[in-house]
């Protein structure tokens, strides 16, 4: 992942601590340039694929439970980073299952696929005509604290983190606002207050950050003035009226037995890279359930499901709809199978961060998520911020059929994907139960 605006964010915090630690504020300089894609080998497409399997993973789990009925939209990138820098921080079973839930084998894998990831996919493309993108890292360090050297040389050379001592027991509240201002302005404003007011305390020791932003235009835009109203008919049986944006252009448009999904591609300009919304859109209104039901029971869903090609259109409308959602992400982990890093007893395994003295431990208490999508004629504007909090402290216990004419009319609940398709790479994944909530 690469440079410019939106966050996952770590928050770890300490007991008793009396070591200095020299740590270099470095300035994030967002690239612009003309990307060519990388050389890809075996072992880097098979870690995009466990990249997108963690990312349909967690995605199926959110909208079965937390939002099953909600708008929402979060990026499975962001937390993915925050699990990597985590598992560069942890030895032992901890390590191990860490690497599990991300499907990796070594840490080594993880920080090789976002070195090789970073200039690729999150180069700003702007000037030359392609989207504008960029991925920021944070982290803020209690005095105390001297971060290990080895985990030190991951952050700074890897994940190119800006990293800086604070004082989180006597300026708890400054940290968090400068936190928050930070990852405002890596997101060109949309995501605001990531971390709660009282997500710091005296046993707080480090917080590690990630931002990713996206900002593309479509390749061919809709016409703002045969945007209309119309219905848009809910999970209840109830409907809303809301704006639909139409086109008489051929789409990628691919039917299934039971949904349909549409690619709408961003503008490439000189780019190298392509970047597509896809709307995975059930044949019931009431479908949306099922839908996410199949994607779980499917390895490579996605991938099996994109458009190839275009089609004629007959009646084709998409709703606007702009979402920021919020939610803590820790439960949803630990029903996934990632418990050992919660652990607060000795022997956790996050041993590799910072010097710890003998009993003291480091685990994690809470990992924030905040995401914003903004869908309108023009494009797509999106962002997210991952936070995850430690504290510190001492033990106490198939092919294509020829088609002719096809209808795509997003006018009940469906899912979206952002990706980058020359990798396979998903950004954001969410679903619109209800376009016309209005949550930000």
């Amino acid at each position: 992942m690469s440079p410019i605006s939106r966050p996952p964010i770590f928050n770890f915090k300490p007991r008793h601590r009396k070591r200095h630690a020299k740590a270099r504020n470095k300035a994030f300089r967002p690239q612009q340039c003309v990307v060519h894609p990388p050389t890809t080998s075996t072992d880097q497409v098979q870690s995009i694929t466990n990249q997108t399997h963690v990312s349909t993973t967690l995605a199926t789990h959110l909208l079965s439970n937390k939002f099953n009925n909600s708008n929402v939209v979060f990026s499975p990138l962001s937390i993915h980073v925050v699990l990597s820098i985590l598992a560069a921080g942890s030895e032992g079973p901890t390590h191990d299952q860490v690497l599990g839930f991300l499907k990796a084998n070594t840490s080594g894998d993880l920080n090789s696929l976002y070195l090789w990831l970073v200039p690729f996919i999150f180069a700003d493309g702007s000037l030359n005509g392609g989207p504008r993108l960029s991925v920021a890292n944070g982290v803020w360090v209690h005095k105390s604290f001297s971060i290990k050297r080895s985990f030190k040389h991951v952050v700074d050379n890897v994940y190119k983190a800006a990293c800086k001592r604070v004082d989180f027991r006597n300026k708890g509240v400054e940290v968090v606002n400068e936190v928050n201002s930070w990852a405002e302005k890596q997101t060109s404003g949309l995501i605001k207050q990531v971390l709660p007011d009282d997500v710091v305390n005296r046993l707080t020791s480090l917080i590690f950050a990630n931002a990713i932003y996206f900002k593309g235009l479509w390749s061919h835009k809709f016409n703002r003035s045969k945007t209309e109203e119309s219905d848009f008919f809910l999970l209840d049986g109830n409907k809303v009226q809301v704006p639909f944006m139409t086109s008489t252009r051929d789409q990628f448009v691919r039917e299934y037995d039971d949904f349909k999904v549409l690619g709408l591609p961003y503008s490439q300009g000189q780019e190298k890279r392509q970047f597509t919304m896809y709307f995975f859109l059930p044949h019931e209104n009431n479908g949306l359930h099922s839908l996410v039901e199949k994607i779980s029971s499917t390895f490579d869903f996605i991938d099996r499901h994109i458009p190839r090609r275009k089609v004629q259109i007959r009646d084709f409308m998409i709703p606007k709809f702009k979402i920021s959602v919020g939610f803590e992400a820790s439960d949803m982990l630990k029903k996934l199978g990632l418990v050992l890093p919660f652990n607060d007893e000795d022997g956790n395994g996050l041993t590799e961060m910072v010097h710890l003295r003998e009993k003291e431990t480091l685990f994690v208490s809470s990992i924030h998520h905040k995401s914003f999508v903004d869908v309108n004629e023009e494009g797509t504007e999106a962002a997210a911020v991952s936070v995850l909090t430690m504290e510190w402290g001492c033990p106490l216990h198939e092919d294509e059929d020829e088609e002719d004419f096809v209808d795509f009319v997003a006018d009940h609940p469906f899912l979206f994907v952002i990706r980058e398709d020359v990798t396979g790479v998903v950004l954001f994944i969410g679903q619109v139960t209800d376009p016309s909530i209005k949550n930000f």
